[in-house]
């Protein structure tokens, strides 16, 4: 609790521009001595050679480039970023009123634009640059002496970086999913600029980049917390302070185009094969396997989904099938590289089930205008996938590095989604509550009922 309640403190420093980096620890190698040959001459007795210390182990092997592993996160880069562009954004397009299509779009293009620069400036350093348990340095601001040569494991560092970077701009374009319809776009981009830096790369820093949730054991292979979980509570939190869409309940608010929506599912569904079996970060057993968990769940969650959607409503509807497919591939992603075929099977049928009760039942209780329903699907995946994790991680896959103890796993992933809810939320807030006092973050009532694509870019589809 200490931690959390440290890390949260960090929210204040970040906003107030007054952050206390750590020193970088500079380690300088041992130098090792060379063996020395004694010659000991004895009357009557042949020189005889004599090794003063004990014979040296051989040195560690430098880390080598692998093109086989390079060629896989290479692609695995491309897939990530389909899931975004275009995958999110027709996913999302298509749920929404047709005077609003492009606006939502808009949101998951602009946050791949905004995020980019935002994460070679300054956000790849935060996250993976060294610094304490807590955040990154700014050793590498700008990519500041990351060369061609640098390395990642096997892989260039230079690609590592690109790779995480489709991460970050999914991440954000996944918060635009709860303030579709309402949000100013100049709002919409001063948020993603400042949330990517202030909350998403110190998240990623606790999880991946050497911060206290990875030294505490906190599994997450591909991202429940970083990603999901973090736009989840975001999302949730961005739409509270919004408020509802007006003629919430009164006026129809139905999918406009769900075809676009089914397109966009499915190139999200194809997309997070990089996104999981990337995280593998090589082009090996762990990768493929992660692939096939990530098809089992997705297949599980969407099954489970349906037939959920089908007792309780009566139909299983097309919209449901996407969105319990979508479901299950966040349920599996912090479990990806940890669990088996069964875990994940069993992950998926639990997720979709869960997931349908985030967006109908738990938003009824929320009462939040969470317009695509971005909380009940990656936020409540997120949080299921990440405690599920404890219970699934196997040594069949995992070996040596499995979980001792269920109790003691499923206390620190617990630890890690009740810090990222925490500090996202809060972070979230305070952003959006200063960007509200500077610009404000709602359209005006005519520009919303005439809807964002005429009033925030003069355009509109026919």
């Amino acid at each position: 609790m200490k931690k959390m309640l440290f890390a949260l403190s960090l929210s204040g420093a970040l906003l107030g521009g007054s952050v206390a980096w750590a020193e970088e620890a500079v380690t300088t190698p041992a130098s090792t001595a060379d063996a020395v040959v004694v010659e000991t001459t004895v009357t009557d007795v042949q020189p005889v050679a004599v090794p003063a210390a004990a014979e040296q182990a051989p040195a560690e092997e430098a880390p080598t480039l692998d093109t086989g592993d390079t060629a896989w996160i290479l692609i695995s880069t491309a897939l990530v970023l389909l899931m975004t562009i275009p995958g999110l954004a027709l996913f999302y397009g298509g749920m929404v009123r047709k005077k609003n299509v492009l606006s939502t779009m808009s949101h998951s293009f602009v946050a791949a634009a905004v995020v980019s620069i935002a994460w070679i400036v300054i956000g790849y350093s935060l996250a993976f640059g060294q610094g304490n348990a807590f955040i990154g340095s700014l050793d590498k601001v700008m990519l500041s002496g990351i060369t061609t040569d640098a390395l990642t494991g096997t892989i260039p560092e230079i690609l590592f970086v690109v790779f995480q970077m489709t991460f970050a701009i999914i991440t954000v374009a996944i918060i635009s999913g709860s303030i579709a319809e309402r949000m100013k776009f100049s709002a919409f981009v001063t948020f993603i600029a400042v949330w990517v830096v202030v909350v998403y790369a110190p998240i990623t820093h606790w999880v991946w980049g050497g911060g206290w949730l990875g030294s505490d054991g906190a599994l997450d292979f591909a991202g429940g917390t970083v990603v999901h979980i973090n736009s989840g509570v975001a999302g949730l939190v961005a739409a509270y302070m919004l408020g509802k869409r007006i003629g919430l309940g009164r006026e129809s608010m139905a999918p406009h185009n769900l075809t676009l929506t089914v397109l966009g599912a499915s190139l999200v569904w194809v997309g997070w094969f990089g996104f999981n079996g990337g995280s593998a970060l090589g082009a090996n057993g762990s990768a493929a396997y992660a692939m096939i968990v990530t098809q089992v769940a997705a297949a599980a969650a969407a099954i489970s989904w349906l037939i959920t959607e089908k007792v309780i409503r009566g139909k299983a509807s097309v919209l449901g099938a996407a969105s319990g497919a979508v479901a299950g591939l966040v349920v599996i992603t912090p479990a990806a590289g940890f669990v088996t075929v069964g875990g994940a099977l069993a992950m998926g049928l639990i997720g979709g089930v869960v997931c349908f009760w985030g967006i109908s039942a738990l938003k009824r209780i929320l009462k939040a205008d969470d317009s695509l329903d971005a909380f009940g699907l990656h936020g409540v995946g997120g949080i299921v996938g990440a405690i599920l994790t404890a219970f699934f991680a196997s040594e069949f896959i995992m070996g040596d590095k499995a979980p001792v103890s269920v109790a003691h796993q499923l206390w620190v992933q617990v630890e890690g989604v009740l810090a990222t809810i925490a500090y996202s939320a809060v972070l979230t807030f305070i952003i959006l509550k200063v960007i509200d006092l500077i610009i404000g973050i709602r359209v005006t009532p005519d520009d919303e009922r005439m809807g964002l694509d005429l009033s925030q870019h003069g355009e509109r589809v026919e």
